[in-house]
Parts: structure tokens; C-alpha cells; sequence
């Protein structure tokens, strides 16, 4: 069995999880496993969070809908790099599309209430904040004479040369593209006025051509830097990834302002705090190198 055990994981690792760090237990990635979870904890322990629902039925997305009102979030229960995530749903109709569309992922689900802010990924480990970045959806903006296309193209060229392919991916212009453009009144061939800024897609991760920038650790107010590392304490993590939309910003006291918290990562995608599109690239070399010195308990098996 413990053989089967490293095999699937293996398997695993390698499909959905290439350039993930290993560095917790695999009781500590038991407990971070779906948002679920991690929703439980910040609730017992008064950590602001989305108020939401785990649904198998649509229906149960619906009634959610009809008390809490739009705009909304559905999301598979489990999953990463935001695979299967439908936001902002702004009515009944595309609420039950995302109902539907989302159990290609996961057969739970989940519904909660969307937060209109700045996006961010906390790197936490070794007892303190190891990186901070930023994440931007993919977009353009514009210079009152190039297309829409002409600017994606531009955009491509400039991550090329910074060297930041391939775990920063090029924009693509594919139908999902045009789709959420046609959305907006616009296409390729549009030409947006000088500094409009035209987003291109409304996920954050880097598949469809999302960015994130770097901003310094010592940037975070006190109040923020101890919920983090007490977030850390409470999942027993050597390591974590912390997901946390915030309204005005996170150099902000977390209790000033509307601040949701999304989920932890236990196995963080860190490969993308060395190439950030905007901010400077970070040597986080030296916190690795702690966290390779722990004895891990099975860190092999799923």
C-alpha cells in the first residue's frame, strides 16, 4: 500500500504539481488539502473569510445566491493555480454555468461571496515572511494607436526578453480571450484610448497570462506580518502559501479595511517569485536552504 502510496503521489507531483515545494508533512498537507478546511480554521480562530457554502447540487449555489445576493465566486473544493475558479458572477445565469462547469474539477464546490480588491500570495516559512508578491490578471494598456492584438504581442515580447518564459506564460489571444473581450464592447482589433488599461481575462493565475509583481517584506504593517505567521502556527506548517484578497492594499492594517482570506498552500508554487513582471527578482535561496535541512515525514506519499 505505501508503495501504491509514492507511485500515485509521484504521479501526481509530476501532472499537476512541477515546481511546488515539498517541505510539510503529509499530516499538514492532509489539513490544507480544500478550502474547506482552511475556511474552518480561519473561522474558529476570527480570521476574516469569505462567507460561503460546499455544494454538490447547483440548486444549493442558487439558494446561496438568492440570500446572499451577487457578485459571487464558485471554485472546485479542491484544486490549484485557480483550475476551475468562475468570478465575478453577476447573475442567475451565469451562476448556473459555473454550477455545472466547475465539476469538471471537483464533484464539491464551492460558493462565496467575491471581494472586489488587490490580490496577493504570501510566502510564510521559517517562521517569518520569506517573499510577497502581487497578482495581476493578464492585461494590456493601451497607447491610442496599436490594436488590442498589437499590444498583447508587444506584451509577449517584453516578458520574452526579461527571460521570464517559461513559468511566466505569453498571452494568448484564443477564444476564451476574445470571449471575455467581446464582454467588454471589444475585440483584437480594437484600439484602446492612451492609458486605458483593458483586462483580458478576470483569473489571476498564469496560464492565461496573469503576472505577479514582488513588493519587499518590510512593506507589511506589524499587525499584517503577526496574523501571517500566526496563520502559519495554526496549521502547523513549515511553509505555506497564503491566498488573501485585500481592499486597499496589503502596507494597510488588515483591521482597517475588508480583507478576505482564501486558502493555504502547503505545496507553494514559488517558482514564480523569481520572475516577477513587475517589482525586482528575489534570491529566496537562503530560506530553501533551511527548509532542505528538516526531516520531513512523508514527504513522498500523498
Amino acid at each position: 500500500m505505501k508503495f501504491l502510496k509514492k507511485t500515485l503521489y509521484a504521479w501526481i507531483d509530476r501532472l499537476f504539481l512541477h515546481g511546488c515545494t515539498s517541505y510539510n508533512s503529509l499530516d499538514v498537507r492532509k489539513s490544507c488539502r480544500s478550502k474547506a478546511q482552511a475556511r474552518e480554521v480561519f473561522a474558529a480562530n476570527s480570521i476574516p473569510h469569505a462567507e460561503g457554502k460546499i455544494f454538490f447540487s447547483p440548486w444549493q449555489a442558487h439558494r446561496f445566491a438568492q440570500q446572499h445576493g451577487f457578485p459571487l465566486v464558485i471554485k472546485p473544493n479542491v484544486s490549484g493555480f485557480s483550475r476551475g475558479s468562475h468570478f465575478p458572477i453577476r447573475n442567475y445565469r451565469e451562476l448556473w454555468k459555473a454550477a455545472l462547469m466547475v465539476k469538471t474539477w471537483w464533484p464539491m464546490s464551492v460558493v462565496e461571496k467575491y471581494l472586489q480588491g488587490r490580490n496577493y500570495r504570501v510566502l510564510v516559512g521559517n517562521g517569518e515572511i520569506i517573499s510577497v508578491i502581487r497578482r495581476y490578471p493578464p492585461f494590456v494598456t493601451g497607447d491610442g494607436t496599436a490594436s488590442i492584438g498589437e499590444l498583447i504581442d508587444r506584451e509577449n515580447q517584453v516578458r520574452k526578453d526579461m527571460g521570464l518564459y517559461p513559468v511566466i506564460h505569453p498571452i494568448p489571444k484564443t477564444r476564451m480571450i476574445r470571449r471575455y473581450l467581446k464582454k467588454q464592447g471589444l475585440s483584437l482589433a480594437s484600439i484602446p484610448e492612451e492609458n486605458r488599461e483593458i483586462i483580458l481575462f478576470n483569473r489571476i493565475s498564469l496560464a492565461p497570462g496573469g503576472v505577479v509583481e514582488t513588493l519587499p517584506a518590510d512593506s507589511l504593517p506589524p499587525v499584517n506580518r503577526t496574523l501571517f505567521l500566526r496563520i502559519l502556527k495554526l496549521f502547523r506548517a513549515n511553509i505555506l502559501g497564503i491566498d488573501v484578497i485585500m481592499e486597499d492594499g496589503i502596507e494597510t492594517p488588515w483591521n482597517e479595511q475588508k480583507c478576505i482570506f482564501l486558502e493555504v498552500n502547503s505545496r507553494p508554487f514559488t517558482a514564480m517569485h523569481d520572475v516577477p513582471r513587475y517589482g525586482k527578482p528575489e534570491d529566496l535561496s537562503a530560506h530553501f536552504q533551511r527548509l532542505d535541512a528538516l526531516e520531513i515525514d512523508q514527504r513522498d506519499i500523498f
